[in-house]
């Protein structure tokens, strides 16, 4: 039995080429393209960021993109945003094949949003952006240690 495709689902596709641990990425739709590389020790030239810098910066940028639609959903103003995202990575297994998970131990979020929310709704604002951000919950389900600091401050 086949299921239909859902209307609300939009896939994004990337293809990619490369040689050693470097390589293109190019974007469907408008063909966006990045490359990514890596640091000596694993391999790399250190000439583009690492994929572990982008998946952080796609923590920011989905949580960034994601609480502009929540704050509309809430009927909230939002200025300026600042993001700090620190990724806590043991490299044994990556770099030594030790057993273990090669994911990150302990993601930490930390942003400040200008905003005009009271106490109460810049609480369900920063609830809702974590469930709703599909990046977020990429690594919130993942299991590792998540942790999510929101602060407000005045909107200008």
């Amino acid at each position: 039995m086949t299921t239909a495709a859902k209307q609300s689902v939009v896939p994004f596709v990337v293809s990619a080429t490369g040689t050693g641990v470097a390589q293109h990425l190019v974007t469907s739709g408008k063909g966006h393209e990045f490359d990514t590389d890596a640091y000596p020790a694993f391999g790399g030239k250190d000439e583009a960021p690492s994929p572990l810098f982008y998946a952080l910066g796609a923590l920011t940028s989905c949580n960034q993109v994601t609480a502009s639609l929540v704050a509309k959903d809430l009927g909230i103003s939002l200025g300026a945003f600042e993001f700090e995202v620190q990724g806590d990575l043991d490299t044994a297994v990556l770099v030594q094949g030790a057993d273990g998970n090669a994911n990150f131990d302990k993601v930490t979020v930390r942003a400040t949003v200008e905003s005009d929310a009271t106490e109460q709704q810049f609480a369900r604002f920063v609830s809702e952006t974590e469930r709703r951000c599909p990046v977020s919950q990429l690594f919130v389900r993942s299991g590792l240690e998540f942790v999510n600091e929101w602060t407000q401050a005045p909107l200008s």
